[in-house]
C-alpha cells in the first residue's frame, strides 16, 4: 500500500509541475523566455528547441532578443515563431530577432486570466482522477484478500489528503498567476 501512496503522490505531483510549466509560458505583458519553450526550429531535420540553437536574452522589460549561435539558422528561427501560437511579429534586423511583448487591455488580461482558471481546473480534474484510480486499486486489492477494510480506509483517508493538498496547491498557483497578470 505504500507503493500506491507513493505513486499516487508521484503522479498528482506531475500534475501541479505539468501546471507549473504551462503557466510559465503564459504571456504576462512582460518578456519571458518561457514563452519560447514550445517553439521547436527544424534544424538540419531534426525539431530543436530555440534556446538549443540561441542566446536568449532580455535586455528590457517588454523585448525578448533571440541571438543565434549560427546565423543561418535566423530565418528559420523567424519562421517557427511566426508559426507559433505565442501572437508575437519577431523583428528580424539580420542578427538578433527581437520580440516586442505590448501591453495587454484589460479585456485581454480578463481572457487570460480565465484561461489561467480552467487549466487550473484541468490540472485538479487530473488530480481527482488520480485519486480515483488509486482509490480503484485499494479496492481491488481489498477484493483479493491482499488489504483489510481498515486498510482501504486508512488508504482512502491518506488519498485525499493528498488530493486536497495538490488541489490546494493549484488553486494558491491560479491565483498567484492571476495575480501577476492583472497587476500588470
Amino acid at each position: 500500500m505504500k507503493e500506491l501512496l507513493k505513486n499516487t503522490e508521484e503522479k498528482m505531483n506531475k500534475t501541479v509541475g505539468v501546471l507549473e510549466r504551462d503557466y510559465k509560458s503564459i504571456r504576462a505583458g512582460r518578456a519571458n523566455a518561457s514563452v519560447l519553450d514550445r517553439i521547436t526550429v527544424d534544424y538540419y531535420g531534426a525539431p530543436t528547441p530555440i534556446q538549443q540553437m540561441a542566446a536568449v536574452s532580455i535586455p528590457e522589460p517588454r523585448v525578448l532578443m533571440i541571438q543565434p549561435w549560427d546565423a543561418s539558422t535566423l530565418k528559420e528561427i523567424e519562421k517557427a515563431i511566426l508559426t507559433s501560437d505565442i501572437g508575437i511579429n519577431p523583428q528580424n534586423d539580420g542578427r538578433v530577432i527581437r520580440l516586442s511583448f505590448p501591453p495587454l487591455t484589460e479585456e485581454r488580461r480578463k481572457e487570460i486570466v480565465k484561461d489561467v482558471h480552467k487549466t487550473a481546473e484541468d490540472s485538479k480534474v487530473a488530480v481527482r482522477n488520480t485519486r480515483r484510480d488509486a482509490i480503484e486499486k485499494l479496492k481491488a486489492l481489498k477484493k483479493n484478500n491482499t488489504i483489510t477494510e481498515d486498510d482501504v480506509a486508512d488508504g482512502e483517508k491518506k488519498i485525499q489528503n493528498l488530493t486536497d493538498k495538490y488541489c490546494k496547491e493549484i488553486d494558491s498557483l491560479a491565483v498567484l498567476k492571476e495575480k501577476e497578470i492583472m497587476e500588470i
